[in-house]
């Protein structure tokens, strides 16, 4: 004879916490769990200790109703705010459900007002103080100043925001290319949180983009006597580093997400723009020994984070006489080398990710990568 099946209890809609059962032997198998925001990272509600032990559903349901209220303090006696469990469990469902649909329809309200500063410090929280991930400094800045370049945003319902509301504040925005790469990286990550508590049904930062030419592009290359003096020091990390990014021209931030293949000789990787992601580069001969040794050592190109890499920069130059220079310059000393040495200008441009004006380069003129690796060795060892 097959056993009843036993009685369900009412799924709790989303935000108004949680009833769960420990098991039996115990005295209070059930735990209350007041609502949160926090989630982990796949998305699955993260919720404190509980706010009580209850010895059945129904009292759990009663505390959570107090909770909502604003009436319960820990510890207070129970009192059931819900009928005997002897009514039968349709008249239970359809009693919780009236509730639950009341304060579903006052949630939903109450966070369809939410503005986009109230938001924004959800999100800080659940970026920076929800994870075990520790994040730098200078990550947390990047977040507060690019909030602070939304300013005509703080006060607008989130909810109402649209596509030409985000893009007018990019296209607004008078600072350096960088600043409005922080705007744009600032809202999709809101939009993608909001997402994540179920706020929104329609991610209007999807097709946010930069209408001015990147500006980062401009910098102080090293001089060949710079060049030589890092082949000299090679027991030196930074000046390792130096000569790897010189010989490569990839931007700082691209060699931690880099693919290495050592066997064919080819780094793949890039950022920003469409011509830049993904784009493959030869090792040059000079530097296959540098990099192998730096993925058997560290198992990655750099291992420290850009910002820690630049510090450390900024102290090596100051101990060899060198006047200060951004990780960046590597980039630019890279193309003053593809010149001196007569690299094809449009394979310099293939390798630095750099897009084709013209539509001939930009659809049709695809390169081999042992084509890129005869143009790339014609630089030679200083």
């Amino acid at each position: 004879m097959a056993r009843p099946k036993k009685n369900k209890h009412p799924r709790l809609r989303n935000g108004f916490g949680s009833i769960r059962y420990l098991g039996k032997n115990r005295t209070n198998p059930y735990a209350v769990l007041a609502p949160t925001k926090a989630v982990d990272n796949i998305g699955r509600t993260k919720y404190d200790k509980p706010i009580a032990y209850v010895p059945d559903w129904m009292s759990g349901m009663s505390v959570l109703l107090m909770w909502h209220a604003g009436t319960w303090e820990e510890g207070k006696d129970i009192t059931k705010m819900l009928p005997d469990d002897n009514i039968s469990q349709a008249d239970i469902n359809k009693i919780v459900d009236n509730i639950l649909n009341r304060f579903s329809l006052k949630l939903s309200n109450q966070s369809k007002g939410i503005t986009f500063s109230e938001l924004y410090e959800e999100y800080y929280k659940y970026k920076y103080e929800q994870t075990k991930r520790v994040f730098s400094s200078a990550s947390k800045n990047s977040t507060k100043v690019a909030y602070k370049n939304c300013s005509v945003l703080h006060n607008r319902t989130f909810t109402e925001l649209r596509h030409n509301d985000l893009q007018s504040v990019v296209d607004a925005c008078t600072l350096k290319h960088a600043s409005k790469e922080l705007i744009v990286s600032l809202i999709k990550q809101m939009y993608a949180y909001a997402d994540v508590i179920e706020l929104i049904d329609k991610d209007y930062s999807k097709h946010l983009k930069i209408n001015t030419a990147d500006d980062d592009e401009q910098g102080i290359p090293f001089t060949n006597d710079d060049i030589k003096l890092f082949w000299k020091d090679m027991n030196n990390e930074v000046a390792e580093m130096l000569i790897i990014m010189i010989y490569t021209g990839f931007r700082i931030n691209e060699y931690k997400t880099m693919n290495v293949d050592l066997e064919n000789m080819i780094l793949t990787g890039g950022s920003k723009t469409k011509a830049g992601k993904n784009r493959q580069v030869p090792i040059h001969s000079a530097i296959i020994g540098l990099v192998d040794k730096r993925i058997k050592r560290d198992e990655h190109i750099l291992k420290i984070s850009s910002s820690i890499f630049r510090i450390r920069l900024k102290r090596y130059l100051e101990s060899k006489g060198i006047e200060y220079h951004t990780p960046h310059d590597c980039r630019h000393t890279f193309a003053k080398l593809c010149d001196e040495y007569n690299v094809n200008e449009n394979d310099k441009k293939r390798m630095l990710g750099h897009a084709f004006q013209d539509v001939t380069n930009s659809v049709y003129g695809h390169r081999d990568i042992e084509s890129l690796r005869k143009e790339i060795e014609k630089i030679k060892l200083l």
